[in-house]
């Protein structure tokens, strides 16, 4: 059985910040469980209703109806798509930078470390 090579404090902080995601949409985390069926229901339940007055023309005339008439028949109602959420490293950066601008922290000691964290994670 193959040995995994340990890793360091400084290795499990890098991967941390590479792999790890933070909600940046502004929502609060949990509330995706039931956003997203709603979205995706939402959607679904537009196309349906957008086929039926495409149906209703096809079988009021005593037509027969092909299930493609229909679906190219009806008007495109947009699109919706899940997104990641941002990374880790993206998300303490931005929070280190608001920190500094408001004040809260020195602008050397800030500046080191929003270094500190761009170089650990691989970012500009």
């Amino acid at each position: 059985m193959p040995c995994m090579e340990r890793r360091t404090p400084q290795d499990k902080k890098r991967l941390s910040y590479l792999k790890d995601r933070r909600n940046a949409y502004g929502e609060n985390d949990k509330a995706s469980r039931r956003n997203i069926p709603r979205s995706r229901r939402a959607r679904r339940h537009a196309l349906r209703r957008a086929e039926q007055p495409a149906l209703h023309q096809v079988t009021a005339f005593g037509g027969s109806w092909d299930e493609s008439e229909v679906r190219f028949a009806r008007p495109g109602t947009g699109r919706w798509r899940k997104w990641p959420d941002g990374r880790l490293a993206e998300s303490v950066v931005r929070r280190l930078e608001r920190r500094a601008e408001q004040g809260g922290a020195e602008g050397a000691q800030a500046e080191e470390r929003i270094r500190r964290v761009r170089r650990s994670a691989g970012l500009r």
